[in-house]
């Protein structure tokens, strides 16, 4: 799938280039492609590096495998092919929640160490499962519960109630994420996306004569047990971060926002402004408790993140630079061109296709085109509102799936993209129906 994509953008940038007299258009591409590559792995190495670190504490401290057990009934449905209590979906579970409240930051690092583990259980090196494809299905669905993003250009643009696309995206990013995971299943029984088969005992003259694979340590036990002592250390760790939550959720609203925003609003404000340093104390705090050597662990894993950053820097590099040619090359236009009057017809506004086009491309490119339309329309027009809405429920695919499966060396991708593409067409779709619901 992604030899045909990445073919087929650089021959099409190419021929367009030359069509349209854009040529200029393609060499700028290719170079800023290759550039934002470039910046964008070396600006991962810090943060991988800082969040691989901690979530090897987790793991030594067994704070991933706890997190799995409490979800285990949901996560089993969803990835019947992961043993129950594998380290996988304690990775997956902070991956999900660190989206959930807008964490990319943490949420790609998260979710790189969940593709690793998800690796760890894959019988053709090379070769998506089933287990990847639905995980980075639910990735590209975007579940997120706030897009500060959008929101934040809407108020930019002087919309009288920035946070009114909050419940809309919302309720479209679960449509999204519905529709993603339904799709995922059922492709994954398509012939043309089948797994190879398991080589034949008969024929593989060798076939269990290499070493055997370990299997992922279970590191809850391998410590000390949290004493008396430890408890009323967390307890009290708890309760201050309890307390820094009402305060920031309950405290009084400043000048600058004399309407005041609705108390979930501000309390999911509160948890986003919260988790970054909550987990970054309360995992070493955590781990020290059970006598785990911190200081070295830490480094151990933040090796690891080094390590991520400098394998997934050729992928995105090539689907940077094939993406930006695309563009530069009027690609995105023509498809619009082409696409308007289908669009006409059954009722999508037409101005919000190029933003449709682009999401699943370039997040910069998304964000740069809602507030084009912001800047055209006002903040609070229709077209507005579903424009933050889109930017709430989408994700950028290509970027999710260059990212996480460059990182454990995987070319065959399967149902993984055609899935993703599905999520983000319903999510689109949704944003729009719901908008025209709700604020038309």
């Amino acid at each position: 799938m992604l030899n045909a994509l990445w073919l087929g953008l650089m021959v099409a940038a190419a021929l367009l280039g030359g069509l349209s007299n854009r040529m200029q258009g393609v060499v700028d591409g290719a170079v800023a492609g290759a550039k934002d590559a470039v910046e964008l792995a070396i600006t991962l190495v810090g943060i991988m590096a800082f969040w691989l670190g901690l979530m090897r504490l987790a793991e030594k401290a067994g704070l991933v495998e706890r997190v799995a057990r409490l979800l285990q009934p949901v996560l089993v449905k969803l990835f019947p092919e992961v043993p129950a209590g594998h380290p996988a979906m304690g990775s997956m579970v902070l991956n999900l929640a660190a989206n959930m409240l807008g964490l990319s930051n943490a949420a790609t690092p998260f979710g790189l160490r969940a593709m690793r583990d998800l690796e760890s259980l894959n019988p053709h090196p090379g070769t998506a499962t089933n287990a990847m494809c639905t995980f980075l299905a639910i990735n590209t669905s975007s579940v997120q519960l706030i897009p500060m993003t959008a929101v934040a250009i809407l108020a930019g643009g002087g919309a009288s109630q920035p946070s009114a696309i909050i419940g809309t995206a919302l309720i479209a990013t679960l449509i999204s994420t519905t529709a993603g995971i339904a799709a995922v299943k059922w492709l994954q029984g398509w012939r043309g996306f089948a797994p190879p088969a398991p080589p034949k005992v008969a024929d593989n003259p060798f076939a269990g004569s290499g070493p055997p694979v370990a299997e992922p340590e279970s590191v809850v036990g391998a410590h000390a047990p949290l004493t008396w002592t430890a408890k009323g250390i967390l307890a009290v760790f708890l309760g201050c971060f309890g307390w820094f939550f009402l305060k920031l959720t309950f405290q009084p609203q400043a000048a600058a926002d004399p309407e005041g925003t609705a108390i979930l609003v501000r309390a999911v404000n509160a948890l986003s402004l919260l988790a970054i340093p909550f987990l970054a104390a309360f995992f070493p705090l955590y781990a020290a408790l059970r006598r785990v050597p911190v200081y070295e662990e830490f480094v151990e894993g933040a090796k690891e993140g080094l390590q991520v950053a400098i394998r997934i820097t050729p992928y995105l590099v090539a689907m940077l630079v094939a993406i930006y040619m695309f563009r530069g090359g009027g690609g995105i236009e023509l498809m619009t061109r082409l696409l308007k009057p289908i669009l006409q017809w059954v009722g999508f506004p037409p101005e919000l296709l190029p933003m449709a086009l682009v999401r699943p491309l370039s997040g910069s490119a998304t964000v740069a085109v809602l507030r084009d339309v912001v800047r055209e329309f006002g903040g609070d027009h229709l077209l507005s509102r579903m424009a933050g809405t889109i930017l709430g429920s989408t994700e950028t695919t290509f970027y999710v799936v260059t990212v996480y499966f460059g990182a454990v060396s995987v070319q065959r991708t399967r149902h993984a993209i055609p899935a993703g593409l599905i999520a983000d067409a319903v999510g689109v779709v949704a944003s729009v129906m719901i908008c025209r619901l709700v604020f038309a």
